[in-house]
């Protein structure tokens, strides 16, 4: 009984404090203005968060680096990164690094 119990306050706690970490900018009567350094970093934000995700995933595999230079993702995360330098669009980034990803694993076996 206690467990659930304690289960229940630590998610009704994480929900308020979500929801009032999230709505602080909206309670304020003004604009919150953030310095000019912290909007110039704001905008590599979205970038950082998807290399956190990615860049671990390329070098293990369940905890060990792959065994071959033959894995799809070292093939398709350089194709990736030259597109995202020439065009500059996020979206189109990942959709060509999983389209290469996909045909060099399930067309090639790799």
């Amino acid at each position: 009984m206690t467990t659930d119990f304690t289960m229940y306050v630590a998610v009704l706690g994480l929900v308020v404090l979500t929801a009032v970490t999230r709505a602080f900018f909206f309670l304020s009567e003004r604009p919150l203005a953030l310095p000019e350094l912290v909007t110039k970093g704001l905008k590599y934000a979205p970038l950082a968060a998807l290399a956190a995700i990615i860049v671990p995933d390329l070098w293990f595999v369940q905890g060990h680096a792959p065994a071959s230079w033959q894995d799809a993702r070292w093939v398709a995360a350089p194709v990736a990164v030259a597109w995202a330098w020439w065009r500059k669009d996020m979206l189109s980034t990942i959709l060509l690094g999983m389209t290469v990803y996909l045909a060099l694993k399930l067309g090639v076996g790799w």
